[in-house]
């Protein structure tokens, strides 16, 4: 972003982002410059620790590489200015930003004063209450990021040259994302560990009027039915066709049962994340970019600054919190459009335990700014996003939704049935209990509630389904049974937003942490993302296998929590980060050079032999694990670097060439094509299986 000229009668505003900078510009008019400091300016140097251990860790700042142009305007910028006030993110990371620019600056403002200013949404309402009650920046939470940021520096730089050494090279390790691995890597043999058992369900199809019904077996010769197999269906088929041939099956039960739905709270990071996730297939680092550009303005009418508008609150929260302003504006709101919904009183969340309660929940800036009235300004997954956020905090402070769910049950009587000859079911009760038990239930929506707010977040028991009208003793003619096959299912893979969902229970990580972990481990190809589902590499479960092993301590969930907790304690001015930091970081060196002393090499545990020879040197060639999977080389490295990718199949068109995994340029999307390219171009956006088809021969 290019500055712009500041004078001694105008104040300087320094924010983190271009986009937010426009928004804010427009908010608060001529009196103010407002610039963006894209992020942080000053930061730990990358090429080594920068952290002085023998002296209480302290850690060395330097301009961070390519922001020293930016740094040098802003300098002489804050040098023409009375004031600069430092708008940077409420959180950890916005405050040592702040501080930092603070350091740089005033070394060449002169009497320039420097102030903070914080706000949770960027309206012009929140902005100019934020300019007028500016304060002073936070040592507290600057400590407690530098103390993060320290400890995360000594983990990484003390694990990942040890990596390189034993394992492989360019392998890197962090104390968060490593905790994450672990628990995605234990799930992972869990699953492999699972042995599926078959199993059998059996269902009752009968019309009454037009409607039809399925009836669930849900009881058989007086216990849970338990059918492991189709020959044992058949038998209790072929027994109930029976039975109902001497006295057709009736329904036996009838029961009405109110429910009360309470709306959710309104969402927090984490909450937010696992939504968007199950709901909208966003992954974690998608759902923060487009909630990043919904907080920080869009525009409204047209394409320039004049019209932009934040539209959501700060989106890295932990809190369920919601301002006094904001609840009686959206319930204002409510009054006006769902005037029947509209509880007494305002509905109040508690925030949990381990909750900061810095900000508000995640809400949008102004309710009356319906999804439906934005859709024209905003792109799909805006809109998406948005509409998941709104419905969200608008329902979350209306009246309650009620059902009434009918369940019936259908008995088949055991007459002129030998119950001897029938499959066990664990007992028999003295033929108290008829032959077979159906049952199906229908719900109906009695009072609407906050069901009336939701579109995207509605579920298909908030719509409603058939609602069953039948009597006690009334007959049931079955028009068919309806058998199904099942095995029983294992442990899940993690998902982004199940994995989210257990490091927030475990109190790992924080809301502004949940999306990096995730997108570390992916970029390290420690972990790869199928179907949605996050599955450990060999590469992955061989980095956790080791750290586990070597460090259990540091890869301990309960450890990790508590030094998030302590953290936490720094910025309450509980505890001094350098003694947190001294406490950890002694027996963790230890251990580290002890293992550095023991462990022997294993770089070439991940390498397998293969068949294939080197065309250039005729060695034979090795399957290596790569950054971005396996592939090909030479034995004879680094005196012959021949490498390739490995072969999946042979080309069907020129039957010469090999089938291989390659990547599109831009997206990087993967297809598979002939290795004869340019002269064969053959290409599948589907991967050879290591198959041959009967009818021609090839894959």
């Amino acid at each position: 972003m290019a500055t712009k000229k500041v004078t001694k009668n105008k104040t300087l505003v320094i924010v983190e982002s271009p986009a937010k900078a426009k928004t804010i510009e427009k908010y608060l008019g001529p009196g103010y410059e407002v610039q963006a400091s894209m992020g942080h300016l000053i930061d730990l140097p990358k090429s080594r620790m920068g952290i002085d251990i023998d002296h209480n860790f302290t850690p060395e700042y330097i301009t961070v590489r390519g922001k020293a142009k930016l740094l040098k305007a802003l300098k002489s910028e804050a040098k023409k200015t009375g004031n600069v006030l430092l708008a940077s993110d409420n959180d950890r990371e916005g405050e040592a930003i702040a501080w930092h620019l603070e350091k740089a600056l005033s070394d060449k403002a002169g009497k320039t004063g420097f102030k903070r200013i914080v706000f949770n949404e960027i309206t012009p309402t929140a902005i100019k209450a934020a300019v007028a009650n500016p304060g002073e920046i936070d040592e507290n939470k600057v400590n407690a990021q530098k103390a993060r940021r320290v400890l995360d520096r000594l983990v990484g730089y003390n694990l990942s040259p040890l990596l390189w050494k034993k394992v492989k090279n360019g392998l890197s390790a962090g104390r968060v994302q490593s905790v994450a691995l672990r628990l995605i890597v234990d799930r992972e043999k869990e699953v492999e560990a699972f042995i599926p058992e078959e199993y059998w369900t059996l269902e009752a199809e009968f019309h009454k009027g037009r409607i039809k019904y399925t009836a669930a077996l849900v009881q058989w010769n007086g216990e849970k039915p338990d059918l492991k197999n189709a020959g044992e269906v058949k038998t209790v088929v072929d027994s109930i066709k029976k039975a109902i041939e001497k006295e057709p099956a009736k329904v036996s039960d009838v029961r009405d049962m109110e429910k009360t739905i309470k709306p959710r709270p309104p969402f927090t990071t984490s909450q937010l994340q696992q939504t968007a996730a199950n709901r909208l297939g966003f992954t974690s680092r998608k759902t923060m970019q487009v909630a990043q550009g919904l907080y920080e303005g869009v525009s409204l009418g047209s394409s320039d600054s004049a019209n932009r508008v934040g539209l959501i609150t700060y989106m890295r929260t932990d809190s369920v919190r919601i301002s006094q302003t904001a609840i009686t504006e959206v319930r204002e709101f409510i009054e006006k459009t769902y005037p029947d919904a509209l509880p007494e009183k305002p509905n109040y969340y508690h925030v949990g335990g381990a909750a900061q309660d810095a900000h508000e929940a995640i809400r949008p800036t102004y309710s009356n700014y319906t999804p439906d009235y934005l859709k024209q300004y905003l792109t799909s997954d805006q809109y998406k996003l948005y509409s998941i956020i709104w419905e969200r905090f608008v329902s979350c402070q209306m009246l309650p939704a009620k059902t009434l769910t009918r369940s019936v049950d259908i008995s088949v009587l055991a007459t002129g049935v030998n119950k001897t000859a029938l499959p066990p079911s664990g007992g028999d009760r003295g033929g108290a209990a008829p032959l077979a038990l159906f049952r199906l239930a229908g719900t109906k929506v009695t009072e609407k509630g906050f069901y009336a707010a939701l579109k995207l977040l509605a579920a298909k028991d908030e719509k409603g389904n058939h609602y069953p009208a039948f009597k006690i003793g009334e007959g049931i003619n079955f028009e068919k049974f309806i058998d199904e096959q099942h095995w029983t299912q294992g442990p899940a893979r993690y998902t982004d937003a199940t994995i989210i969902r257990t490091l927030e229970e475990k109190g790992i990580g924080r809301p502004s942490t949940y999306a990096p972990i995730i997108s570390v481990l992916l970029d390290r190809y420690y972990v790869t993302r199928a179907n949605r589902q996050l599955k450990p590499t060999i590469l992955g479960i061989k980095i956790a296998d080791l750290l586990c092993t070597h460090f259990p301590h540091v890869l301990d969930t309960g450890f990790t929590a508590q030094m998030e907790s302590n953290l936490d304690k720094v910025e309450e001015a509980e505890i001094q980060w350098p003694e947190l930091i001294r406490e950890f970081y002694l027996p963790f060196k230890a251990q580290v050079e002890k293992v550095d002393s023991e462990l022997g090499e294993q770089k070439t545990s991940l390498d397998e032999p293969t068949d294939y020879v080197c065309e250039k040197c005729g060695r034979p060639m090795v399957k290596k694990l790569g950054r971005y999977g396996y592939f090909l080389a030479c034995s004879g490295f680094p005196e012959c670097r021949n490498a390739k990718s490995i072969p999946l199949a042979k080309c069907p068109k020129c039957k010469t060439g090999d089938i291989v995994e390659r990547k599109a340029k831009g997206r990087g999307k993967t297809f598979y094509g002939c290795t004869n390219y340019p002269e064969c171009d053959f290409i599948s956006h589907f991967k050879p299986l290591d198959q041959t088809c009967p009818k021609c021969g090839w894959f």
